[in-house]
């Protein structure tokens, strides 16, 4: 068979709930956006479930519409993009909670909806989604009376716990939102790891969940093998791969393996990744094609069968380091053509 292996540890997903789950004392829900980030929303939801999570946030309607089939009806499901037009009956048949994040969206929900649960997006600073401060204060009384199920904004810059925004936004939310009774939420993965004074009364991890930047103590959850197709001898001065990148220095064994830029695995990575043989590492080399990838194991102590891209060692953020991204781009981006497993849970 040639085609790569994506093991996700369900253990380890949960081990990380547990952790970001431990830093608060607020409710720590679970953010499932984009297929789980790329990981299988479904089994992820599922486990997470299983653990205690009863708050889920998506992206879009659909996605929470295919997340509700997916675990039934024992779980909030919470819509960042709103109530937009066309999603009316998604989020009456399957109570969906949208986050509200505009005017059009208010009006809409209230006349279509009247008296399903909604929340409210604020924007705080970050000038992407959510009222305004103005557009709140015209509308917070109303909305308030309705007893929404959680305000709400986004930190634009929690990676960075230095960065003075951090705290702007801080002061800016709490300025729209100190003395309101509905439940309030800041914090995603970096937001958790700032502190409690941006905790509130819920947190949602995302990327930190699946063994993603900022939390550099998550348990890695994805693990990639792909088979070895071919292996070859190459002499020094011959050269590997589209445009002649590579350039034997000495004699070479070259393998070439069953992955490429159609999987997720960006030709950014370039030159500054390897895979692995148990604990020993062979480089890439060449170019990154759409299905292969090149790599030298002249000094492998064994020629393997197969090798790991993603693994304890090379986790999402050392590729998404090395092509110059953000481990996010690189969850996402994992492809459907791999034979997805999971462990654990």
């Amino acid at each position: 068979m040639a085609t790569a292996t994506l093991t996700i540890d369900l253990d380890a997903l949960i081990s990380n709930w547990r952790t970001l789950n431990d830093h608060s004392a607020s409710e720590t829900a679970a953010v499932v956006k984009a297929d789980g980030y790329g990981l299988g929303a479904d089994r992820v939801a599922r486990a997470l479930m299983r653990a205690g999570v009863r708050r889920f946030f998506v992206a879009v309607a659909e996605e929470g519409a295919a997340l509700r089939n997916a675990i039934g009806e024992d779980a909030e499901i919470n819509v960042f993009s709103g109530h937009m037009a066309g999603d009316t009956d998604m989020i009456g048949d399957l109570g969906l909670t949208p986050m509200l994040n505009s005017m059009d969206q208010i009006v809409r929900h209230v006349e279509a909806l009247p008296g399903h649960p909604f929340g409210v997006q604020l924007d705080t600073g970050m000038n992407r989604l959510g009222l305004e401060a103005t557009e709140w204060e015209a509308v917070r009384d109303l909305l308030l009376s309705q007893n929404p199920t959680l305000v709400m904004s986004h930190l634009a810059c929690a990676d960075d716990p230095s960065h003075p925004m951090n705290g702007q936004q801080l002061t800016a939310f709490r300025a729209m939102t100190d003395g309101i009774a509905a439940p309030r939420s800041l914090a995603a993965t970096g937001g958790i790891l700032l502190g409690p004074d941006y905790h509130f009364d819920l947190t949602r991890p995302g990327v930190g969940l699946y063994g993603g930047f900022p939390f550099t103590d998550a348990a890695p959850v994805a693990n990639l093998s792909i088979p070895v197709i071919q292996i070859r001898d190459v002499a020094e001065g011959e050269t590997v791969g589209y445009s002649n990148t590579w350039t034997a220095a000495r004699h070479s064994r070259i393998a070439t393996i069953s992955a490429g830029y159609a999987d997720g695995l960006i030709r950014a990575m370039g030159h500054d990744v390897s895979a692995f043989s148990g604990t020993e590492s062979a480089p890439v080399i060449g170019r990154i094609s759409m299905d292969l990838i090149g790599i030298d194991i002249t000094d492998l102590s064994e020629e393997p069968n197969s090798v790991e891209l993603l693994n304890a060692t090379q986790t999402v953020d050392t590729l998404a380091d090395a092509a110059g991204t953000i481990g996010y781009e690189i969850l996402t981006s994992l492809g459907h053509r791999y034979a997805r497993r999971y462990k654990g849970a």
